[in-house]
C-alpha cells in the first residue's frame, strides 16, 4: 500500500496513467477472445449500476469489434456477494460490480473506505477515488485477484427501521440491525449499543417482515427498490459512511487479454463508471419521492457529531489492527 501511493507520488502520475500503467504490467498473459464472459451484480436491472455495467459490456464489445463481451447476471443470481467476490477471484466469474463493504473480508486495505464518516462529501470521494486512493486501494485488490475497472456511486448510507426514528446513537440501543458480511460493521453498531447482524442483502426483507431484525442502513435506491421501505417505515439520514461499488475484473480474466483490449476494458470501465454517477443522481432522488409518498418517515439528524465521536474507538481499534493503512486513512481525512 505505502509503496504505490509512493511511487504514484514520486513520479506524479495522474490518475489514468497510474491506473492503467500498473494494470498494463501485468497482461502477462496470451492474448485469447474473451466474448462470453460472466458478470455478477447484485442490483435489479432497472437499476443505476445495472444500467452501468450493461453499458461497459455494450461498450466493450463495439470497441474490441466483439472480441470481448458477454452477459451480466443481474439480482445476485450467480450467487451472494462473499461468494461472488471469490469466484471472480477465482476467474470462475469474469467480473462482477462489488461494495468494498463486504470486500474488506477478503482484502483488508478496502476497509479503509467502510470508515463511518470518512469521505466528506461525495465529490471528495469521486476525485480521492478517481485519484490517488483509488490507484492504492486497486493494487491491494490486484494482490488478491481482482483488477479495478471503475468506480460505481452507491450514495451515502443511513438507518431505517421498524421501531423509531433515529436521532442520537442511544436510540439505536438494543435495536437488532442488519449489517453487511464485515466486522468493522459489527463494531459499528455495538459502539451505539445496537445489536448487529450480519446478513445477506436478499435476506433483509423477510427479516424486517418477519422481526429478524429491527432494522438495516442503506442508500434510498437500495431502500426503495428492494421494498424495505414497506416493513421498515422509519429512515433517518445519518449518512455515516459513503462506500463505492468497484466495477472489478478476475485477475486470471485480465491476463488473457492483449495489451490493447486491456486499454479498451479499462477505458470502458472509467466511462460506466461517469455514466452510472448520472443516473444515480437522478434514481436518488426520484427513490427518496417514492418511499415518501409511500409513508415512509424520513428525518434528517441535525447533529451528527455524536455519531462521529462514537466511532473514534472503532478508528482507534482499526488503525491499531491495520498499522500500514494510516498513510491512505490519513490521505482522505486529510483531502479537502
Amino acid at each position: 500500500m505505502r509503496s504505490v501511493l509512493k511511487t504514484c507520488r514520486a513520479i506524479g502520475l495522474g490518475t489514468a496513467v497510474m491506473a492503467s500503467g500498473v494494470l498494463a504490467l501485468s497482461s502477462v498473459g496470451p492474448a485469447v477472445a474473451k466474448d462470453s464472459m460472466r458478470g455478477w451484480n447484485i442490483h435489479v436491472e432497472d437499476y443505476p449500476v445495472s444500467h452501468g455495467v450493461e453499458q461497459f459490456l455494450k461498450d466493450v464489445s463495439q470497441q474490441a469489434d466483439g472480441r470481448v463481451g458477454g452477459k451480466i447476471f443481474h439480482g445476485g443470481v450467480l450467487g451472494s456477494q462473499p461468494d461472488a467476490i471469490e469466484q471472480v477471484r477465482l476467474g470462475a466469474i469474469d467480473f462482477g460490480v462489488f461494495s468494498l463493504g463486504p470486500m474488506g473480508q477478503v482484502v483488508p486495505e478496502t476497509n479503509v473506505v467502510s470508515l463511518q464518516f470518512i469521505f466528506k462529501s461525495m465529490d471528495q470521494m469521486y476525485r480521492l477515488m478517481d485519484g490517488e486512493a483509488g490507484a492504492a486501494i486497486d493494487g491491494d485488490l490486484q494482490n488478491k485477484g481482482l483488477v479495478a475497472l471503475g468506480w460505481y456511486d452507491a450514495g451515502a448510507r443511513s438507518f431505517y427501521n421498524s421501531i423509531k426514528p433515529i436521532n442520537t446513537p442511544a436510540d439505536l440501543g438494543g435495536m437488532k440491525v442488519r449489517v453487511m458480511n464485515n466486522d468493522l460493521f459489527v463494531v459499528m453498531i455495538e459502539s451505539m449499543g445496537g445489536n448487529a447482524t450480519p446478513m445477506a442483502f436478499a435476506e433483509v426483507f423477510q427479516s424486517l417482515k418477519t422481526g429478524v431484525v429491527d432494522g438495516a442502513e442503506n442508500n434510498p435506491p437500495s431502500y426503495e427498490s428492494t421494498n424495505h421501505f414497506e416493513v421498515a417505515k422509519y429512515y433517518s439520514l445519518s449518512e455515516h459512511l459513503i462506500i463505492p461499488e468497484c466495477l472489478c475484473m478476475s485477475k486470471k480474466t485480465w491476463d488473457t487479454l492483449s495489451a490493447d483490449d486491456q486499454a479498451i476494458v479499462k477505458a470502458a470501465g472509467k466511462a460506466s463508471a461517469e455514466y452510472q454517477r448520472e443516473l444515480w443522481r437522478a434514481r436518488e432522488t426520484q427513490s427518496m419521492d417514492a418511499v415518501k409518498a409511500g409513508g415512509t418517515v424520513v428525518n434528517t439528524i441535525a447533529d451528527k457529531a455524536p455519531f462521529q465521536d462514537a466511532m473514534s474507538s472503532v478508528y482507534d481499534k482499526f488503525l491499531d489492527e491495520n498499522p500500514d493503512l494510516t498513510e491512505l486513512v490519513d490521505l482522505i481525512r486529510e483531502a479537502d
